[in-house]
């Protein structure tokens, strides 16, 4: 899995994220029906253009419901990849927010949209879950009712 994860993300290979998502909607504990929408998490501007997508955005929009660009990376972070758990932390506080929108009202909007929605957050890999808890925490303070997370694998500790 590793393999395929790195071939996707940083070799490019976008066609996997439609086997990634089959295989993650497969999950039986995963319940779609149960969400009404998603959330992928973001990556900072900078590197979505380096790298030319969002992977989490990419296995997303093939789950079948509603994505929703909810979340923006607003500070940019050190990868998280070889960093402790606490580190981690430390590395991905307050680097999230509400996504702005061009005027008031489509803010207002967005807000209406998660107000008590069931939303499932999605990324690619899991470590210490860092990254899911800071954005699941905005999701959270901007009215969600349940935030859920799903990722396609999770790397041992």
């Amino acid at each position: 899995m590793r393999a395929i994860i790195q071939a996707f993300k940083y070799r490019g290979h976008q066609t996997l994220a439609v086997p990634l998502a089959a295989r993650l909607a497969d999950h039986p504990h995963l319940h779609l029906e149960a969400v009404d929408l998603i959330v992928p998490v973001p990556l900072h501007p900078w590197r979505r253009l380096t790298r030319g997508f969002n992977q989490a955005e990419r296995i997303a929009r093939h789950l079948g419901l509603p994505v929703t660009h909810a979340l923006v990376r607003r500070q940019w972070t050190t990868s998280q990849a070889g960093l402790h758990a606490d580190a981690r932390s430390r590395n991905v506080r307050g680097a999230f927010t509400i996504a702005p929108r061009a005027t008031s009202t489509g803010r207002r909007t967005l807000r209406g949209r998660l107000a008590k929605a069931r939303v499932l957050l999605v990324d690619d890999v899991v470590t210490t879950g860092a990254t899911l808890s800071a954005c699941a925490r905005v999701l959270r303070e901007a009215g969600a009712r349940e935030v859920r997370a799903a990722t396609i694998a999770r790397t041992p500790r």
